[in-house]
């Protein structure tokens, strides 16, 4: 299995930048930051910085004025997309810049197209330098611009472009016609746009190598008067004539597949530079017209066949050379999963086929999970997508699969899968999908990710699902997670009582029909982590009747020593509460503690458990109204129980800290209290003396065992073990030291 590799340092100190980016500016004015030490970055890095500022979200009107000083920090290639950037601020901090390169997509709030482009062409250098320019996702909104006396602003006032991307845009013919009229112009994306005739781009005809035109609804030309505009592109390698097959309006429909079919079954003088051609979601392609097509390009290498039905053609089988992005097998869905992040209509599309491709896959497929999670990070709203994508990820991580991924993209896996939780709590399949492909002991346990937010995702997904299979699933995923929790992120979750009542009414639900399963275990198990050294979370147990509650499930699974365990180590986690003890003492229950700790017939783990309620409740003379008779019973009984108890081999319970050890060790305390505490300290230790050796001088355990080794009152049971305790202590110390 790979292992997380480092972080690159340039990302390392970008990252780090960014976090302290209010310490290293002061205000200006209007709000906005700048460097409080002015230092001469490398061009590079400046464009590295702002993406970093851009992908990290802390992008804005205030941040971006750190790039208003264009002589320290000069930018080339900029990309802000989704940033929340108005008009001012862009102009005042990055048109300056000597830009070659811009990515403004999908900008929230006022800015528009024509903001841009006027605040780029008011750089002379601007005007002349950039070649790259995407706006897709923009409002162009040209109306309200005039420059230098009247001259409408345009996109040909960028003199030097050579790529344009205005998909999903506003454009209309006026603007394409304005488009064309740019001298350099090798690349052009409309795709989605208000666009009717394409009949101006033959004035870029020597120079467009590239055009993109899917999803054009509105286009209004006859197969032949359009087939004879792409004709004159003489230089044209790439067209992207797509379609998106849900969007059946009949606009262009017919008139779009009709071209596609002239196209394919024409001569090859037409377009006779094309290497590539999308033509996915049309849905009048044939295999004959596709074969006559392929036997005259033989440069062609790329095709996009997806929705079309003939992806899976004999005649591509001929072609070992040329790419496809279809449905008909893994490699052709992969490659439609490249091409078409973008595109929600084809990503779907392709995930669907995914999943099915991948049902019955034991192969670990790190290249595809990629893929996967590029879709959802593409299209974070799109139900759709998640719906698919979170059910790939479960085929692609379920068995031993996700053993052998990198660590650190199983951990990008589990952030997807919870954000898709997050932001489709109501979807029953998402839900259940995501639920599915967490169920991992491995993920769980092995993979970094936000274990508090994937608690109470899952607890709240709990709450409103009673399928039997999925809340078995959900405990599971819970009683682990809880586990993991810090003890500061455990009293949060626990300070909710809607928590603890969830769980509770899952123990009750399995207690009154009596079965012994998972899902009653899992839920005990997250309820004794959940109150582990947490008194706000132990409060709320007793205010949700849980004690009531778990004095009849000892009862009910009285011949279950699993079942009981789990109950008296919660009730443990109870007896350590001071301001709760009075909780405990009821009669009944108290009898019922003691009895178990006598029984010889059962499993130590049992009467561990028992001892210690015990043990806690008899240590506090002082502030519990324990009757005298029966804390005399309770000290006598836990000492000569302890004694006849075998020494486990397998681990019983861990601990986070011996903290609630220590007032049971102190030597007012009578020997069998004592006694429970040190032997639960030796058993431990005998287990793991790495772990609770450190965790001894942590919490100052060693010194509280070294005064009852030497004291005179200390029982000879107790000091026996004390002594024990520190001399493994003293030889794990001694081996750790000649190791190193």
């Amino acid at each position: 299995m790979e292992a997380v590799g480092p972080q690159p340092l340039l990302d390392i100190c970008l990252t780090e930048v960014c976090r302290r980016l209010e310490s290293l500016c002061s205000k200006r004015d209007d709000g906005s930051m700048r460097l409080k030490s002015p230092i001469m970055f490398p061009q590079e890095l400046s464009d590295q910085l702002l993406h970093k500022m851009s992908t990290t979200g802390i992008l804005n009107d205030v941040t971006v004025g750190v790039f208003r000083n264009c002589e320290e920090l000069r930018l080339c290639r900029v990309s802000i997309p989704y940033c929340p950037v108005s008009a001012e601020a862009f102009h005042l901090a990055l048109c300056p810049h000597r830009l070659q390169e811009l990515d403004a997509s999908w900008l929230p709030g006022d800015i528009t197209g024509a903001d841009i482009v006027s605040g780029l062409t008011s750089n002379s250098e601007c005007r002349s330098g950039l070649q790259r320019l995407t706006l897709t996702g923009l409002r162009l909104d040209w109306e309200p611009l005039e420059l230098n006396a009247g001259k409408r602003v345009g996109f040909s006032s960028l003199e030097g472009l050579k790529t344009l991307n205005l998909a999903y845009t506003d454009l209309s013919d006026a603007d394409l016609e304005d488009i064309c009229a740019l001298h350099h112009l090798e690349s052009l994306d409309i795709s989605c746009t208000a666009v009717s005739n394409l009949a101006a781009l033959t004035e870029c005809q020597n120079t467009l190598r590239s055009l993109k035109v899917h999803g054009l609804r509105r286009l209004h030309m006859s197969p032949a008067r359009l087939l004879s505009v792409l004709g004159q592109l003489r230089a044209l390698r790439h067209l992207d004539f797509s379609e998106d097959h849900f969007a059946v309006d009949g606009s262009n429909g017919k008139d779009g597949d009709e071209t596609v079919r002239q196209l394919l079954e024409g001569s090859p003088r037409v377009l006779p530079q094309l290497i590539s051609l999308d033509i996915s979601g049309r849905k009048r392609v044939t295999e004959a017209a596709l074969k006559v097509f392929l036997e005259s390009r033989g440069g062609l290498i790329f095709l996009g066949l997806l929705a079309t039905g003939v992806s899976s053609s004999d005649v591509l089988s001929t072609r070992k050379d040329l790419k496809v992005a279809g449905e008909a097998n893994e490699k052709q869905v992969c490659e439609a999963l490249r091409r078409y992040r973008d595109r929600e209509c084809f990503i779907r599309e392709a995930l669907l086929q995914l999943y099915n491709l991948t049902t019955d896959t034991d192969k670990p497929q790190e290249g595809i999970l990629k893929l996967v999670l590029g879709a959802m990070q593409s299209h974070p709203s799109s139900l759709r997508v998640h719906l698919v994508a979170t059910a790939c990820i479960f085929n692609l991580t379920t068995q031993n699969m996700a053993e052998a991924m990198p660590v650190s993209l199983l951990s990008a896996t589990v952030g997807r899968l919870l954000y898709a939780m997050k932001t489709f709590p109501s979807h029953q399949e998402v839900q259940k999908n995501c639920l599915l492909a967490l169920c991992s002991d491995y993920i769980l346990q092995d993979v970094p990710f936000d274990k508090y937010l994937a608690a109470t995702l899952v607890i709240n997904w709990l709450s409103s699902h009673e399928n039997p299979t999925l809340q078995r699933m959900a405990v599971a995923v819970i009683s682990i997670l809880v586990a993991k929790l810090t003890v500061e992120q455990t009293a949060q979750l626990s300070q909710d009582a809607f928590v603890m009542k969830q769980l509770l009414a899952i123990v009750q639900q399995k207690a009154m029909m009596g079965v012994v399963d998972s899902t009653l275990n899992f839920a005990l198990t997250a309820l004794w982590n959940l109150t582990d050294e947490i008194p706000a979370a132990a409060h709320n147990f007793i205010k949700c009747q849980g004690l009531e509650l778990y004095e009849e499930v000892l009862e009910t699974y009285h011949s279950e020593p699993s079942i009981q365990q789990k109950v008296l180590g919660l009730l443990n986690n109870i007896a350590e509460v001071e301001e709760l003890q009075e909780d405990l003492l009821e009669k009944e229950l108290l009898e019922h503690v003691l009895t178990l700790l006598q029984n010889s017939r059962l499993e130590v783990g049992v009467r561990y458990f028992a001892g210690g309620i015990l043990a806690q409740l008899a240590s506090r003379a002082d502030t519990c109204s324990l009757d005298e008779e029966l804390r005399a019973t309770i000290v006598k009984q836990l000492h000569s129980s302890i004694m006849t108890w075998t020494q486990l081999e397998r681990e019983m319970v861990s601990y986070r800290s011996f903290r609630p050890f220590c007032p049971l060790l102190r030597t007012c305390q009578a020997p069998g209290v004592q006694l429970w505490a040190v032997w639960a300290i030796h058993l431990l230790c005998s287990q793991n003396i790495s772990l609770y050796g450190r965790m001894l001088e942590k919490d100052g355990v060693t010194e509280l065992l070294k005064v009852l080794a030497t004291h005179s009152d200390t029982h000879g049971d107790v000091k026996g073990l004390s002594e024990n305790i520190l001399q493994m202590v003293t030889r794990h110390r001694s081996q750790t030291t000649t190791r190193q």
